[in-house]
C-alpha cells in the first residue's frame, strides 16, 4: 500500500486558489469575523493588515498609468470597506466584553492608538477622531462622490460621439480594424469604470457615517456595561471605554481616510495615460516664474517684524534657488541658433530636360499656417494619416494609389489647402490647426460656439470649436476630429471619387504582372493576344468610375478573355465583367442583407430610352425638359433612401445601364445603377418606387 507524503496536498490547495476560490474564501472569513469572537492577537494582525492594504491601494492608485488600468478598484474598495466594518464589529465585541480589564483588552494596536497617539487623554482623542471624520466625510468623501457622479454622467453622454469618431478614423484609413476594436473596448471599459466608481463612492460615504455611529454606540454601551455589569465607577468606565473606543475608531478611521483619498485621486485624474508623479513635478514646480514670485512674496513676509523671519526667509531662499536652477537648466537645454546657410551660387549651366518638372498625379498644397501639420519636426501627423489613407484605399480599390506630393503654396490663404489631380485643383477648404472640428452627424442636442462651416468631404454641417469644448461637443452628439483628420478624410473622398483617373497603363501592367505570377497562361492569352493593353485599361477605369473595386483581377481577366473574341468595345466588356462581379457589387452596396431595395423607371421612360439607343445614340435621347425632370425625380428618390438609411439603387435593363450610369453620375453620385442580370440569385429585390415622367 502506498502512502502520499504530507506535501502532496499543497498542489491541490494551490489549484483551489488558482480556480478562483481565494476571494470567496476571504469574503467568508470577513463575514465570520462578524459572528465569531477574535482574540486580541488576531485583532492586532488584522488591524495591521487593514492599514497596510490601505497604504498599498493608495500607492497603486498614485502610480497607475490610467484610471481604467485599475479596473478592479471599485471591487477592491468594497472588499476593503467590508473588512474594515467587520473589524469594527469584532473589536466592538472585544471592547464591550473585556474592556473592564484595562486598555490592553482589545490588543496592542488599539491600546497604542489610545495611549500613544492621543496621549491617554480621551478628550483629545474625541477631538482628533471628530476632525478626521469631518475631513473624511465632509471634504474628501463628499467631493469624490460628486466628481464620480459627474464623471460617470459625462462619460456615458460622450460615448456616442467617441464611437462615431472611431468609426470616422476607421473609414478614413487612419486606424486598423484591430485598433478600432481596441479603442471601442477602451470606451466601454471607461464608461463601466466611472459608472462603478459612482456607486463605489457611496460605500465610502456610508462607511464614514457608520464610523461616527459606531463611536457613540461603543461609548454609551461601554458606560452602561462597565457601570452595571462590572460595577466600575463612572469616571473609570468613561476613561477606559472611551480610550478603547477612540483607539478603535482611529485605527479604522485612518485606513478609511486613505481609501477615501484613493477614490478622490483616481476620479480626479484625466483619462489619458500619464506618470502622475512626473506630471505633478512638471506642472506644479516646472515654472521658474512661479517659484520666483513665490520666493519674492515669502521674502517680503519674512522681513516683517514679529513674523517667524527665519522660517519664511529659509523657504524664500529654497524657492529662489529652485527658480534659478530651473531657468539655468532650460537655458542649457535650448540649442544654439545655427548660422544661416551661405547663399547658393548663381546658376551657370544651360537648361536641360531635367528642368522640366512632371505634373504631380496627386498633390496637396497647404498655406503657410498648415505647414506644421506636415512637418515631423513640429509633431505634425498629417503625413502618417495620409499614409494610412493610401494603405486603406489601395486595399479597397485593388491598385496602388499613387503617392501624394505635398508642398506649401504662398498664393493660398494661410489656413487653406488644395487637392490637385494632374495639376488641376479638384478640392479645397480651410482648416484651423489650433481648433477641433465638430461634425453634426444628423442629430445633436445643442449648439456650439465657433466658426460655422461644412464638412469639405460630405457637406455635413460642422463647427470649428476650441479644444476645451471637445468633451462638451461629444456629449451633445457631435463627432469631433482634429484638422489633420479633416484633410485626410477629404483626400480619401477625392481619391475614391476620381480613382478611375489615377489608374493608368503602368498601374494596369503591374496588376497583370502580379496576376501572371499565379496564372501566367491566363494573362498571356489576354494581353496582347485577345485585347490590347489600352482596352484593358479602359475597362478597369470604367469599373472604378462605377465605384466597382478591381480587387478580383482573376475574375476580371477571365471574363475579358472569354468575351474578347466577340467584342472589343469597352462598354460591352464592362457589362460582362459587372455580371461576373455581381455578387461583389451587391455585397458592397447592401452588405449581408438578403433584401436589396431598388428604384425602377416607368416602362414608358424605359421604352423611350431603348428606342433612342437603338437609333444609334450613345446617350439617352430625351428632350431637355424631360431629362431635367427625370434627374430631379431620381435625386429625390435617392435622398429619401438616404434618410431611411438604405442605399439608393436604380435597377434598369442591361442595355440601358451604361448610358444611365453616365447620366446620373455627375448630379447623383450616391446612386448605384445596376442591371437586372447583375443581381445574384440569393438576393431578394424589394421595389421602393418607380420614377416616371411626372
Amino acid at each position: 500500500m502506498a502512502f502520499a507524503s504530507p506535501t502532496s496536498a499543497l498542489p491541490s490547495l494551490q489549484d483551489l486558489l488558482r480556480a478562483g476560490l481565494g476571494v470567496p474564501l476571504g469574503v467568508l472569513a470577513v463575514l465570520a469575523m462578524v459572528v465569531l469572537p477574535l482574540p486580541p492577537l488576531a485583532l492586532d494582525v488584522l488591524f495591521t493588515f487593514n492599514i497596510a492594504i490601505s497604504i498599498i491601494i493608495v500607492m497603486a492608485v498614485f502610480y497607475v498609468g490610467r484610471p481604467i488600468e485599475f479596473g478592479l478598484f471599485p471591487t477592491v474598495l468594497l472588499l476593503a470597506t467590508l473588512l474594515r466594518l467587520a473589524l469594527n464589529v469584532a473589536s466592538t465585541r472585544v471592547v464591550l466584553l473585556h474592556g473592564h480589564t484595562g486598555p490592553h483588552a482589545a490588543g496592542k494596536v488599539i491600546e497604542s492608538f489610545g495611549e500613544f497617539v492621543i496621549g491617554g487623554n480621551f478628550a483629545v482623542g474625541v477631538v482628533v477622531f471628530v476632525i478626521l471624520t469631518i475631513i473624511n466625510f465632509v471634504v474628501v468623501t463628499k467631493g469624490a462622490g460628486r466628481v464620480s457622479e459627474v464623471s460617470a454622467r459625462f462619460t456615458l453622454d460622450a460615448m456616442p460621439g467617441k464611437q462615431m469618431a472611431i468609426d470616422a478614423d476607421l473609414n478614413a484609413g487612419l486606424i486598423t480594424q484591430e485598433e478600432a476594436r481596441q479603442r471601442r473596448a477602451e470606451v466601454r471599459a471607461e464608461a463601466d469604470f466611472y459608472g462603478a466608481m459612482d456607486g463605489a463612492s457611496k460605500f465610502v460615504r456610508g462607511d464614514a457615517i457608520a464610523g461616527i455611529l459606531i463611536l457613540f454606540i461603543n461609548i454609551i454601551g461601554g458606560l452602561v456595561i462597565g457601570t452595571t455589569a462590572h460595577d466600575l465607577p463612572i469616571s473609570e468606565a468613561a476613561r477606559t471605554y472611551t480610550l478603547l473606543t477612540i483607539g478603535d475608531g482611529l485605527v479604522t478611521q485612518i485606513p478609511a481616510l486613505l481609501l477615501s483619498t484613493a477614490v478622490a485621486i483616481i476620479v480626479t485624474r484625466v483619462s489619458g495615460k500619464q506618470d502622475m508623479s512626473g506630471e505633478l513635478g512638471r506642472q506644479l514646480f516646472g515654472q521658474p516664474r512661479a517659484l520666483a514670485v513665490a520666493a519674492g512674496l515669502l521674502g517680503a513676509v519674512g522681513l516683517v517684524p514679529g513674523m517667524p523671519n527665519l522660517a519664511f526667509l529659509a523657504m524664500a531662499s529654497l524657492c529662489g534657488a529652485g527658480a534659478y536652477l530651473l531657468k539655468t537648466r532650460r537655458a542649457q537645454a535650448e540649442p544654439a541658433p545655427e548660422p544661416p546657410p551661405p547663399p547658393p551660387p548663381p546658376e551657370a549651366r544651360e537648361l536641360t530636360w531635367d528642368d522640366v518638372q512632371p505634373v504631380d498625379l496627386l498633390g496637396l498644397e497647404v498655406g503657410y499656417r498648415l505647414v506644421p501639420l506636415v512637418d515631423r519636426n513640429q509633431n505634425g501627423d498629417l503625413l502618417a494619416r495620409i499614409r494610412g489613407v493610401r494603405r486603406k484605399l489601395s486595399q479597397d480599390l485593388g491598385f496602388l494609389v499613387p503617392a501624394v506630393h505635398i508642398r506649401d503654396n504662398l498664393d493660398l490663404a494661410p489656413n487653406a489647402y488644395r487637392i490637385t489631380l494632374g495639376g488641376v485643383p479638384v478640392g479645397e477648404s480651410v482648416v484651423y490647426p489650433d481648433r477641433e472640428f465638430a461634425i453634426n452627424p444628423g442629430r445633436v442636442f445643442g449648439e456650439l460656439k465657433g466658426i460655422v462651416t461644412r464638412d469639405p468631404a460630405f457637406g455635413m454641417e460642422a463647427v470649428w470649436i476650441e479644444p476645451s469644448l471637445r468633451d462638451h461637443a461629444q456629449t451633445l452628439g457631435y463627432t469631433v476630429v482634429d484638422a489633420s483628420t479633416v484633410v485626410a478624410t477629404h483626400l480619401s473622398h477625392i481619391v475614391q471619387t476620381h480613382a478611375h483617373e489615377l489608374l493608368g497603363h503602368e498601374e494596369v501592367q503591374h496588376l497583370l504582372d502580379t496576376l501572371a505570377k499565379s496564372a501566367p497562361k491566363l494573362v498571356e492569352d489576354l494581353v496582347p493576344r485577345a485585347l490590347p493593353l489600352s482596352v484593358v485599361v479602359r475597362v478597369l477605369q470604367g469599373l472604378l468610375a462605377d465605384r466597382v473595386p478591381i480587387r478580383n483581377m482573376r475574375a476580371i481577366v477571365e471574363t475579358l478573355a472569354e468575351h474578347a473574341p466577340r467584342s472589343q468595345d469597352p462598354a460591352t466588356l464592362i457589362g460582362h465583367v459587372r455580371v461576373a462581379l455581381g455578387r461583389q457589387i451587391v455585397q458592397d452596396i447592401a452588405g449581408m442583407s438578403a433584401e436589396l431595395p431598388v428604384i425602377t423607371l416607368d416602362p414608358e421612360i424605359e421604352r423611350l430610352l431603348q428606342n433612342s439607343l437603338a437609333a444609334g445614340g450613345s446617350s439617352p435621347g430625351l428632350e431637355p425638359g424631360l431629362a431635367e425632370r427625370l434627374q430631379q425625380r431620381l435625386a429625390e428618390a435617392a435622398q429619401r433612401q438616404e434618410l431611411a438609411g438604405e442605399p439608393a439603387v436604380l435597377l434598369v435593363p442591361p442595355q440601358l445601364r451604361h448610358a444611365l450610369a453616365r447620366f446620373v453620375r455627375p448630379s447623383i453620385p450616391n446612386m448605384h445603377v445596376l442591371a437586372w442580370n447583375e443581381i445574384p440569385d440569393n438576393r431578394r429585390v424589394r421595389l421602393v418606387t418607380a420614377v416616371g415622367r411626372q
